[in-house]
């Protein structure tokens, strides 16, 4: 039996080939937004096959997503915004382009602005040691920081070596522990700490941006939220904005509940994140566009509200992982983004760094991330956009000994599953127990599903026996969370 080795993967995505847009001046805003609502293309398509689209409100359906909000920035303007559905299929309440939503991990984005703004008035710096701003919590020292330090570029962009990727949140009634006591282990995670060399490699970690909300808050004297309201917040023009957690009863008069898969609104509606710059933002739509466009407009040099040029260019100069400091950095475009998964909500962004353009895209449902996607593309369909699209699958043809190579049983070390894999019509069709998938090839080594759009590939161990790699699809270039 062969060893199965899987490891996840977001596939960076092609085009789905050239959209074609009618001249701006012949098309009226709401035409565009008809279109859109009536051409969500699929997730992925096959080059020589037209896709077949499908409307806004059969996907919201199909996914089980209650409420949808959309605002799209064309030339440096919100050039609309717009809301499907309800806010708490419960109550049938709507949800409208003012409603407010978790943004989840497009938290991190925001908050970064707060962090940076200090690095740039020379009250933190943006390479040393952590520590050395940090007065409430420090990061404990171990084998892993004996030569190299926790640094604020390192909590940014995801290379500090720390641990705990994401967080649950916490249900109505729970104890909501401070962010000090979560980083210590005593809420519903793991201990924040570094487990490997600062640094060196590239690890999602909301604990990281726990760790920067701390010294945010430590070099400012006052609760993170407090500080995010001043700073960045108010002056950006985010009234309909707040890092606060719990949300104040006072601002939850318009907001979506959380729903689960079926789309039923979770218990207590929704969870508290006392991680704030993880995953405590609630926004809208058309508050995040104010926050892209304010980082665009300090980019060309035309505002310094918040950052000045040079440190918003450094902001959104991609590392070797395409992460800037804060956003990931997709090079199509190019453009900006992140993405948010919390308890019951998905959410998206993306915009173009040289331009007066992006699309944000928010829902209140656990299925809510392939419609946000679909939603993302049509409207960069619709504009005439390079991304994001899309992804494209390119079916090849291989011969019987081609296939014959991968052909076998494959188990994961210390797993009871096997997968089959066996030669069907010119394609691959693996076989677990209850389920068969059929695999078509685009090379010698990679094979995708052509329900999901997954990619297989197959390479070798050094032994020379198969390795099995199983990748995921993505609509959305550039792998953020």
């Amino acid at each position: 039996m062969r060893p199965l080795m899987l490891a996840v993967f977001l596939v960076a995505a092609s085009a789905c080939g050239e959209s074609q847009p009618a001249p701006e001046s012949e098309v009226s805003v709401e035409e565009r937004i008809a279109r859109i609502e009536a051409s969500l293309p699929p997730n992925f398509t096959i080059r020589g096959e037209t896709p077949a689209l499908v409307s806004l409100e059969d996907r919201m359906r199909v996914l089980n997503v209650p409420g949808v909000s959309v605002a799209v920035v064309n030339d440096s303007r919100i050039e609309w915004a717009r809301a499907w559905g309800v806010a708490d299929a419960a109550s049938g309440r709507p949800v409208g382009p003012n409603t407010m939503f978790q943004a989840a991990s497009i938290s991190k984005p925001v908050a970064a602005l707060a962090a940076l703004r200090l690095v740039q008035d020379g009250r933190i710096d943006l390479d040393g040691d952590v520590n050395q701003w940090l007065s409430s919590w420090k990061v404990p020292e171990n084998e892993f920081t004996r030569d190299t330090k926790v640094s604020l570029r390192g909590l940014l962009t995801h290379t500090a070596g720390l641990s705990v990727s994401g967080f649950p949140g916490y249900a109505a009634g729970e104890t909501v522990p401070s962010a000090v006591a979560v980083l210590d282990g005593h809420g519903n995670t793991d201990a924040v700490r570094v487990f490997q060399n600062p640094g060196t490699s590239a690890r999602y970690s909301g604990g990281g941006y726990t760790v920067m909300q701390v010294l945010v808050s430590d070099a400012e004297g006052r609760p993170f939220h407090e500080v995010m309201r001043t700073e960045v917040l108010e002056p950006i023009g985010m009234s309909r904005s707040t890092f606060e957690q719990p949300i104040p009863e006072a601002m939850q008069a318009d907001i979506a509940f959380a729903h689960d898969g079926d789309g039923t609104p979770i218990e207590g509606d929704w969870h508290t994140y006392p991680e704030q710059a993880a995953a405590g933002l609630w926004t809208t739509p058309s508050d995040l566009a104010r926050y892209a466009m304010e980082v665009q407009r300090a980019v060309r040099g035309e505002s310094e509200r918040i950052l000045s040029q040079a440190m918003a260019r450094e902001m959104l100069t991609p590392n070797d992982d395409n992460q800037g400091l804060g956003p990931g950095i997709d090079t199509t475009g190019p453009m900006f983004r992140h993405g948010g998964s919390n308890a019951g909500f998905r959410a998206n962004f993306a915009a173009y760094i040289d331009e007066g353009q992006g699309a944000f895209v928010m829902t209140n449902a656990e299925n809510g991330g392939p419609l946000v996607a679909q939603i993302l593309s049509a409207i960069a369909m619709e504009y005439g956009w390079p991304a994001p699209l899309p992804a494209e699958r390119v079916p090849v043809v291989l011969d019987v000994a081609a296939l014959e190579r991968w052909t076998g049983d494959y188990a994961a070390e210390g797993r009871p599953l096997v997968v089959e894999m066996r030669i069907l019509n010119d394609t691959l069709r693996a076989h677990v127990p209850g389920d068969s998938v059929t695999f078509i090839p685009m090379s010698e080594s990679t094979f995708f599903d052509r329900r999901t759009g997954s990619v297989l590939e197959f390479t070798a161990h050094d032994d020379g026996s198969a390795r099995l790699l199983f990748m995921g699809v993505s609509a959305i270039r550039a792998a953020n969370r």
